[in-house]
């Protein structure tokens, strides 16, 4: 295991389930069919909480292109690794998309509403604005991020030693994620994450999904310009208060 590689795995689980939840609900004749919004935010912030259990003893778990940029700029991460980083988080949101039409792929072809197919894969706005779609994805991953540079690890006050929580220690970030997903994830439907959305938008593109909808580029480069806006703004930010 490297950092390439469990960036690559962990990306991939983070969709798997992610992907794997969306198309549980929107999708027909599942089990899960229309159980809704909190079943969607639910899974993905437990998604988010698998791959940081699989990723993070070995990369960090950025999981997320905004976060490695976020990190890089609060001279918490090393600019040269960004690179690396991102081009493994979007070669394994692609792979897990790609197995969530493979999982779901008889319920794709049993659901005729284009839209509900290609939620599977990547986010729309409920109400198209750019300003305001930017705004939102921006804040969402602002959030994030700022919480992120103040999580702290768990400490023994006498004398004050730091506890190693292993796989416990990476349930905060599933709470963060849902959270976001809970209170802003309606506007959007909270990508938070470049990675997540265009890697798997790119996917839909090429899949051979049964009567399925065009993938929306226009729409495509504001969750990849809104989170990474908001992630330097959050690191921009916690370096002015350091």
């Amino acid at each position: 295991m490297t950092p390439f590689i469990a960036e690559i795995i962990g990306s991939a689980i983070l969709i798997l389930l992610g992907g794997g939840v969306v198309a549980n609900v929107v999708l027909n004749k599942t089990n899960g069919n229309n159980s809704g919004w909190i079943v969607i935010t639910t899974g993905w912030a437990l998604a988010v909480y698998v791959g940081v259990v699989i990723a993070g003893p070995y990369s960090g778990a950025h999981l997320n292109p905004a976060v490695s940029i976020g990190l890089a700029i609060a001279n918490k991460f090393e600019w040269y690794k960004v690179p690396m980083y991102v081009l493994a988080q979007f070669i394994g949101t692609m792979v897990g998309a790609t197995f969530v039409w493979l999982t779901y792929k008889h319920h794709f072809n049993e659901t005729e509403d284009k839209d509900a197919k290609k939620a599977v894969f990547c986010t729309a706005p409920a109400i198209k604005n750019t300003f305001s779609n930017i705004f939102s994805e921006a804040i969402g991953t602002f959030v994030l991020l700022l919480t992120i540079f103040y999580f702290t690890d768990a400490t023994l006050t006498e004398p004050n030693t730091i506890i190693g929580l292993g796989s416990v220690g990476a349930i905060p970030v599933a709470f963060l994620v849902w959270a976001i997903g809970l209170s802003l994830g309606g506007t959007t439907g909270y990508a938070i994450n470049p990675a997540r959305d265009l890697g798997p938008r790119i996917i839909h593109a090429l899949l051979p999904i049964k009567n399925k909808a065009k993938s929306d580029w226009s729409y495509a480069w504001i969750p990849v310009v809104g989170p990474i806006l908001g992630a330097s703004l959050a690191a921009f930010l916690m370096l002015a208060l350091s």
